[in-house]
């Protein structure tokens, strides 16, 4: 029979493994658009216009969902059984429902000064079509609220394929509409395509949900105290996390808001493509392991194993780091030849190319932070507690703001990124440190000196993806010379860190080997 930890491990290889489909998918998109539309007019409109729906669902409604609706949801599943959890689904989905259809009238009433908050740097005519843009797509909200509100009952119940399938299954709405409506229908086609992928996302885990025997009713009255107190709960909680969890979005709208005055308006496209491409590499091994962490941290939190779950978050992030490090120098190494490879070509020319890769060369210096922030505030919310996210969050947003000041007029895009990654560093140690003030251990010198070593393997293999890199370009041309130049540089950088890990004996790098030695003699 298999252990707990080797089942753990099966479920985060297969989301993984579906999460880097959808991803992939979502860089052939992003490819598509940036061949289309460049970094011009249409493209910063519609970066733009995307992101102002995002930003408002991310920033009142994405934390009682993913943050306060799991914990919740998991503790009714635990104390009081399927049915009680199922009806305090049906009563929080009606009235974030409600909620969503408010705020996506409001926004569609006052696009006009949200866009001009968003994108001051814009001239009239990009301004005009932004407008137009967002409010073609802010129903995607009220999509997002019911379609993650669904996430969060598949992965209690401890179904996380669907889940992670969903972004693959919008993502072919858009890539289908390039190859068949968009010389017809344009950027505002686009936008409805958008809008179509994001409401797919919600009606593909029907049948799972059925399944599982449930079955949505709106239920705007609670008819229980204790569904009141369930969302007493959730409104609780939902207010210090919402800040916590604005952190990404609001940051990412700084950025944008400062972009527009660089490059003629090209630098909302350059940082918005630059840091997507970013958390998507980031995101399908960061976000495989907290959509599956985190429910199990919220049922452990219920029954108050609080030992369990510090054990799980110190063998997370030594796992997490071990992988997010090389990753994240790896990136540095190869921004310009992969911005090259992935967007190159149509109107996405060698200026969109050069600054789009200067951005993600320094947003990258932030992958550590950002992995290590997910993993403890996800601690933090399984354990209903955001007052230190809610503070956290908040300095962050600010120093991000403050960097944007100071370094944008300088340094342009690599301004706007490095401001970004310093605050996501900043915001993964606030997190950190009241941990350590209560016993978590996770800075004891052992982790410190496994640290050590992850770094000097890191710079080991930064040395060699550099070398290779640059010799790769001298040999080799064109898309399918950049092509084999990134995977040589990828297989050369990855053997010398794993070897170079093996040597300086990191527990990490062992387990690895001996996973890889039993698959080969089952196999």
């Amino acid at each position: 029979m298999p252990n707990s930890k080797d089942n753990t491990s099966r479920t985060i290889s297969i989301v993984m493994a579906i999460t880097l489909l959808g991803k992939v998918l979502g860089l052939f998109r992003d490819r598509l658009l940036a061949v289309h539309y460049g970094t011009g007019m249409e493209a910063n409109a519609f970066y733009t216009a995307s992101r102002i729906p995002r930003v408002f669902f991310d920033a009142v409604f994405a934390a009682a969902i993913a943050a306060c609706f799991i914990p919740i949801f998991s503790e009714y599943l635990v104390k009081k059984g399927k049915q009680d959890a199922f009806r305090f689904s049906n009563h929080f989905i009606t009235i974030m429902t409600c909620l969503t259809v408010l705020l996506c009238g409001v926004g569609m009433i006052f696009t006009e000064p949200l866009v001009t908050l968003f994108a001051d740097g814009y001239n009239e005519e990009t301004a005009a079509l932004t407008i137009q843009l967002t409010r073609v797509m802010f129903p995607t909200i009220i999509f997002t609220g019911v379609a993650f509100s669904f996430v969060g009952i598949l992965q209690s119940l401890g179904n996380f394929h669907v889940p992670a399938f969903i972004s693959a299954v919008s993502n072919l709405a858009v890539i289908a509409y390039f190859f068949t409506l968009n010389d017809n229908f344009g950027i505002y086609g686009l936008s409805v395509a958008f809008l179509i992928g994001w409401l797919l996302q919600a009606v593909i885990q029907i049948p799972s949900l059925r399944r599982l025997g449930y079955h949505y009713h709106p239920q705007l009255k609670s008819h229980s105290a204790e569904m009141d107190e369930g969302m007493r709960k959730v409104f609780a909680l939902m207010i210090p996390v919402m800040v916590a969890t604005w952190v990404q979005p609001i940051n990412l709208t700084i950025n944008s808001k400062f972009g527009s005055h660089l490059y003629d308006g090209a630098g909302v496209s350059a940082i918005e493509i630059s840091t997507n491409l970013y958390l998507i590499i980031a995101g399908v091994f960061i976000l495989s392991i907290t959509n599956v962490m985190f429910p199990a941290l919220s049922r452990l939190s219920a029954t108050h194993q609080d030992d369990a779950i510090h054990d799980i978050l110190k063998q997370t992030l030594r796992g997490t780091l071990f992988i997010v490090l090389p990753m994240s120098a790896g990136l540095m190494v190869v921004s310009r030849p992969l911005i090259e490879f992935i967007y190159g070509g149509g109107l996405f020319d060698a200026f969109s190319v050069s600054i789009t890769a200067e951005g993600l060369f320094y947003v990258s210096i932030g992958m550590a932070g950002y992995a290590v922030q997910n993993i403890l505030s996800r601690a933090y919310f399984a354990k209903q507690k955001g007052r230190i996210p809610l503070i956290a969050g908040i300095f962050s947003i600010l120093l991000n703001l403050l960097l944007c000041l100071w370094l944008t007029d300088t340094m342009g895009i690599a301004g706007l990124a490095i401001s970004s990654a310093i605050s996501s560093t900043v915001y993964a140690i606030l997190l950190l440190i009241p941990l350590e003030l209560k016993g978590l251990g996770t800075c004891s010198p052992t982790f410190l000196f496994s640290l050590g070593r992850m770094l000097l393997s890191t710079c080991l293999m930064a040395v060699a993806a550099w070398g290779t890199s640059g010799l790769s370009m001298y040999l080799f041309e064109g898309k399918i010379g950049l092509f084999i130049g990134l995977s040589l540089t990828a297989l050369v950088g990855a053997c010398v860190y794993f070897l170079s890990a093996l040597l300086l004996g990191l527990s990490e790098a062992q387990f690895t080997l001996s996973t890889v030695k039993r698959m080969i003699k089952r196999g």
